[in-house]
């Protein structure tokens, strides 16, 4: 795809400076896919960066209820205005993407806007199966909705893989603004509560909270990597090809996580995703 090309499509713009990863998943898509595929990152990425244009939730939740209002059919008078929001609706009525999914992703998401902490595992894996599985399984929608249903499975377990890896390259930052992603019941298990990991003091036990969260993932990304992905679908899946360094990088960080950043270089990344696209596994 030329520079043209992808100027053309506003979502896929809006990605390339808000979800670089994903945008280079769209890119290695078949072309004829694209525009959904953008679509549905796009929206992603505009819900999962609304903690960091707001001061307060309440802002926030009114950003949320913006996108909640498009999709249950009653827009505000500008919202067709928004490239991002016409060509979602584009994408929902082209592939027959399943409204609720979307509206289940934006509730989720009200959990970044505040400072709680995820009562257990369970919770953090609701959490994730709303957001980053539902993701995938949307993509593969789109992609084969066939293939789709047989590999949600897959596509549940990446995602809380894909999540918690995140969650895990974004510590730092999250640590800066009082937000814990280490459930309750992982951080309890090391003998530390919220505000006992966000002091810092404790390394040794942060080290083991960080490594039990980390075994957790890396469980989520073997039962997924167990299930053999139809290709069809496989473009859905690149993404949670960089899930897998940044677990490990993280558990070999431990507790030094929280002060210094794991994100691996652009071209790293780049290079992970393109070998997933070529070798079909992530």
């Amino acid at each position: 795809m030329t520079q043209q090309d992808t100027t053309i499509d506003p979502c896929l713009t809006t990605l390339r400076d808000t979800d670089r990863d994903r945008y280079l998943a769209c890119l290695l898509a078949p072309a004829d896919k694209r525009p959904a595929l953008a679509a549905l990152y796009a929206f992603n990425a505009e819900i999962a960066r609304i903690r960091d244009l707001v001061r307060e939730p309440l802002p926030g939740e009114v950003r949320m209820q913006w996108w909640r209002d498009l999709l249950e059919g009653t827009p505000h008078g500008e919202s067709l205005a928004n490239p991002v929001a016409s060509a979602l609706l584009d994408a929902i009525e082209a592939h027959n993407l399943p409204r609720q999914t979307l509206i289940n992703m934006i509730e989720a998401r009200i959990f970044d806007l505040y400072d709680d902490v995820f009562e257990d595992r369970n919770a953090l894996e609701g959490y994730a199966g709303e957001t980053a599985s539902a993701l995938i399984q949307l993509a593969s929608i789109v992609l084969s909705p066939e293939d789709a249903a047989r590999n949600a499975e897959a596509a549940g377990h990446a995602g809380v893989a894909q999540a918690m890896a995140g969650m895990l390259l974004l510590m730092p930052l999250h640590r800066r603004r009082g937000q814990v992603y280490i459930p309750g019941d992982m951080l309890a298990a090391a003998g530390l509560d919220r505000e006992s990991f966000l002091e810092g003091r404790d390394k040794e036990r942060i080290s083991a909270a960080i490594e039990i969260f980390c075994t957790h993932a890396q469980d989520h990304l073997a039962s997924a990597r167990r299930v053999a992905i139809a290709k069809s679908v496989f473009p859905a899946f690149i993404p949670v090809a960089l899930a897998d360094s940044a677990i490990s990088a993280a558990k070999r960080a431990g507790a030094s996580l929280l002060e210094k950043p794991i994100q691996p270089s652009q071209l790293q990344r780049q290079w992970l995703l393109a070998k997933a696209s070529f070798l079909k596994r992530f």
